[in-house]
């Protein structure tokens, strides 16, 4: 059974360091468990942070545009060359973890007959993994616009600025529909000291409750690896999540 996370929010508020940080949790937590992560996210940064440069994208297989890594078999249905095709450009990370760039999506009321027959390719892939991960562009209305697939957490990072909370507040009660089936959670990025009663003023706020805080770069103990330091703090925010748990670790 596969478990997804959606990680959600305004570009620059750190979803990317939060994706790539549970991903490293999850390679600790479970080494035999597979991974797909999907970068959902227009600026494509997700690929970059692992220090791939990937061309080829779902967008390319829909527009027509893709360029094979492999000679195009022949014979297939339109259903098989898209399987194919999206075998052909996922990417790997590690051993047990790939990455799949989607790009530009089709729009939610396109009824061509690509939309269909992608949405169910992308299912069926979604299906092989232990664990599938998407870094979204803004929202979760953006990824179901690329795949109608349930998600089990979705995490919504903000920064704990009254304006990027008000933010916030709009992107969560606009998403609850998306989200109605799983976990919806906000995580305060950057976070400075001094800042700790925000977490109650964006309790009220955002009509939630926050999950957790991350403190901002400079106010991290090690400031020569702030993403090993947000991996630790994610680490301890893991057993709270709506997401397969490692026990020996909740022992520890």
């Amino acid at each position: 059974m596969t478990s997804t996370i959606a990680v959600i929010g305004k570009s620059g508020n750190g979803k990317t360091t939060i994706v790539k940080a549970l991903q490293s949790i999850i390679r600790e937590f479970f080494p035999d468990k597979s991974i797909l992560i999907i970068d959902n996210d227009l600026s494509q940064e997700l690929a970059q942070r692992f220090n791939l440069t990937i061309n080829n994208t779902v967008y390319g297989i829909r527009s027509g545009k893709h360029e094979y890594n492999t000679g195009i078999p022949k014979k297939m249905t339109k259903q098989e060359y898209v399987e194919w095709a999206l075998e052909d450009i996922l990417t790997e990370i590690d051993e047990n973890t790939e990455i799949l760039v989607s790009h530009l999506v089709a729009s939610k009321d396109c009824i061509c007959p690509i939309t269909k027959i992608m949405n169910e390719a992308l299912v069926k892939l979604i299906d092989r993994y232990d664990f599938v991960m998407f870094d979204c562009e803004y929202d979760l209305k953006y990824l179901t616009q690329l795949v109608d697939y349930p998600i089990d957490t979705t995490l919504l990072i903000t920064k704990p600025d009254s304006k990027s909370l008000q933010l916030a507040s709009k992107i969560y009660e606009s998403n609850k529909k998306y989200a109605a089936a799983g976990q919806f959670s906000i995580i305060l990025n950057q976070l400075k000291k001094g800042q700790e009663n925000i977490v109650q003023e964006a309790s009220k706020t955002c009509s939630l409750d926050i999950l957790g805080v991350i403190q901002k770069y400079d106010d991290l103990e090690d400031n020569n690896s702030p993403e090993g330091e947000i991996k630790e703090i994610m680490k301890n925010l893991y057993s709270r999540l709506n997401l397969p748990q490692n026990i020996e670790y909740k022992r520890s």
